[in-house]
């Protein structure tokens, strides 16, 4: 049996997250999210120009509604779900695996395919992540083609990553932005481009990545990537990542797509394989299974 087969066949039996219906993963990047996003329920983007204030004030009861990761003292199945993936991604990236790895605090989301909640195990990673107390986290939405960090977090997509590769920004602070959660921050995806695939494979983002590497030292990096199949841009971008984790749906992803998909991953990463929306009986809808292997083995 394959590792990929393994991950999916684990997603199955693995008991050790107690799980519910709570969590009905409608939040995911489809079309029908970008719709429900842009309804009324939205809450409006504060930005604070006060020195001191955040950029970007998340409405948490808003998050906690859509059904995704908050910092409340409940023990909702979501939050613990992602605790659990956002374990292992923390080991890999300041444990002794990262050692072996370059680039180990760079942690890319994909897919095979469009569709299957990539987006918003980005996002719930990272809200998981900005909870504790010795890490920080930057939420990087590098799917440019098909931005949907912002919709998701119930923000409008302003100036981001474009325009800064662009250089229409001068530093990559002038896109960065801060949060009212004080270990999170945040870079859009910006505006629409036509040379978008052509500047994510650019050296000045392969800086860029560099920099969000090294320069702080308890930061993980999250990059919300376009799909593996079918742009070449996001095998570039692999390459650059230390960590990888693959998003498939279950009872929608093939094996084979997950299987081309992971050929397009450098073998020296770490990849990990995360079920979104299992439909098993026993775990109730929304579930997120994951499973690592170790470049690939295991």
């Amino acid at each position: 049996m394959s590792t990929i087969e393994k991950a999916l066949a684990k997603n199955r039996s693995d008991k050790s997250i107690e799980t519910s219906g709570e969590n009905d993963a409608k939040v995911a990047d489809t079309p029908e999210t970008q719709a429900e996003l842009n309804t009324k329920d939205v809450p409006s983007e504060e930005i604070r120009k006060n020195e001191g204030e955040p950029d970007i004030v998340l409405d948490m009861k808003y998050l906690s509604q859509k059904g995704m990761v908050d910092h409340s003292a409940e023990r909702r199945i979501i939050n613990e779900e992602f605790r659990a993936i956002k374990r292992k991604v923390i080991s890999n990236a300041f444990g002794p695996l990262a050692k072996t790895l370059e680039r180990s605090n760079i942690v890319m989301v994909t897919s095979s395919k469009p569709g299957e909640g990539k987006t918003f195990s980005a996002v719930n990673l990272a809200l998981s992540i900005a909870s504790e107390q010795d890490k920080t986290v930057l939420l990087v939405d590098a799917d440019v083609l098909r931005p949907n960090v912002m919709k998701t977090l119930g923000l409008k997509n302003e100036e981001g990553l474009i325009e800064y590769l662009l250089g229409e920004k001068s530093s990559v602070a002038d896109v960065m932005k801060s949060t009212n959660i004080p270990n999170l921050k945040i870079i859009g995806a910006g505006k629409p481009h036509r040379l978008s695939n052509e500047l994510l494979a650019s050296e000045i983002m392969q800086k860029t990545i560099d920099e969000f590497s090294t320069r702080y030292k308890d930061r993980i990096v999250i990059i919300d990537t376009p799909p593996l199949l079918g742009i070449n841009e996001t095998s570039v971008l692999a390459n650059l990542a230390g960590q990888a984790l693959l998003v498939c749906e279950e009872g929608k992803s093939k094996l084979h797509d997950i299987k081309n998909a992971v050929a397009h991953l450098d073998p020296n990463m770490a990849i990990g394989i995360v079920v979104n929306k299992s439909l098993s009986n026993d775990q109730g809808p929304g579930y997120y299974g994951y499973y690592y292997g170790n470049n690939e083995t295991g």
